[in-house]
This record gives C-alpha cells, sequence and structure tokens, in this order.
C-alpha cells in the first residue's frame, strides 16, 4: 500500500511525465518547418495530460472537479496521440516508436479511466492510502 500525499506521487503523473519528457526530446528531430504546428501541439498536448492531473489533484475537495479535471487529461492523452499518428504518417517517427507511445498513453488513459470510476475514494479525505496502482 503506497501511501499518496501530493499528485507527483501518483503513478500516473510519474508516467505522464516521463512520457511528455521523451516527446518533447523526440520532437527536437521533427522538421522546424513544424516548429509552430505540430511540434508546438504535440509537446502542448502531451505536458497538458500531466498538468490536468496536478489540477485535478487539487480539486480532490469536489469530487465533480476531480472527475472534470480526469476528462481534460484524458482527452489530451487521446490527443496526443492523434498527433503521434500524424508524425508516425509524415516518416517523423518510426513504426516501433509510435506503438511505444501509443501503448503508453493507451495505459494512462487505462489509469485515469480507472481513477474517474473509482472518483469517491480518491475525493475522500479520510485516508491517503491507496492500494491501486495510479
Amino acid at each position: 500500500m503506497t501511501t499518496i500525499k501530493f499528485h507527483q506521487d501518483l503513478k500516473v503523473f510519474q508516467r505522464s511525465f516521463e512520457t511528455a519528457q521523451y516527446i518533447y526530446e523526440l520532437s527536437k528531430t521533427f522538421p522546424k518547418e513544424e516548429l509552430y504546428s505540430l511540434t508546438d501541439q504535440i509537446r502542448r498536448s502531451s505536458r497538458s495530460v500531466t498538468a490536468n492531473i496536478s489540477e485535478a489533484w487539487g480539486k480532490r475537495k469536489y469530487e465533480k472537479s476531480f472527475t472534470a479535471k480526469l476528462t481534460d487529461s484524458e482527452g489530451e492523452a487521446r490527443e496526443t496521440q492523434t498527433w503521434l499518428q500524424f508524425a508516425h504518417a509524415c516518416k517523423y517517427i518510426n513504426a516501433e516508436q509510435f506503438e511505444k507511445l501509443n501503448n503508453e498513453y493507451n495505459y494512462i488513459i487505462g489509469m485515469l479511466v480507472n481513477m474517474m470510476s473509482q472518483s469517491a475514494k480518491w475525493c475522500s479525505f479520510s485516508s491517503l492510502e491507496r492500494d491501486d496502482d495510479n
């Protein structure tokens, strides 16, 4: 059982942060003409997944607000998957990179959906100990 005191303690936060950092490094190789389009969009959406998790954690007092921010995070993860698909179609990333990142976001989305389906447990301040994997 893990004690979660801060949003940085959440495994979903940690995974989304690491994945966004990987995308940042990978996107450095994208063509310069993509700087203000695909490169900017994929960096923003991937970082927004993590930022919305942070915001959700801060809104746990209000279950609907918590769930809404996690929904935003899920949407940003799906947007990132779409940008990854464009990056792959344009041959900026290879099939292996695409599959790895797409699968990682599917896992992150699963973690977010799990948290949303158990939002009452996450919004309870009686205990900060969680035995699930988020």
